[in-house]
């Protein structure tokens, strides 16, 4: 059985949270680390982009998988 596009986008964006917040987190860590200086808005900036990005990529190969 194949997902509705609205499961489709609610297991998207889930999957995509978790990311969202994995993501920030590394992030608080791996920049002092390397010694990259992000100030927390920066990074709140840098995550949304890629969590749209994510939402967007996982959204579209999930729909192209149905369509297989």
């Amino acid at each position: 059985m194949s997902q509705t596009q609205k499961q489709s986008i609610i297991e998207s964006i889930t999957n995509t949270v978790v990311g969202l917040l994995t993501s920030f987190i590394i992030q608080l860590i791996i920049y002092p680390v390397l010694n990259i200086t992000v100030t927390i808005g920066e990074n709140v900036i840098i995550t949304a982009v890629f969590f749209m990005a994510s939402i967007a990529r996982g959204y579209l190969i999930r729909r192209i998988f149905n369509k297989l």
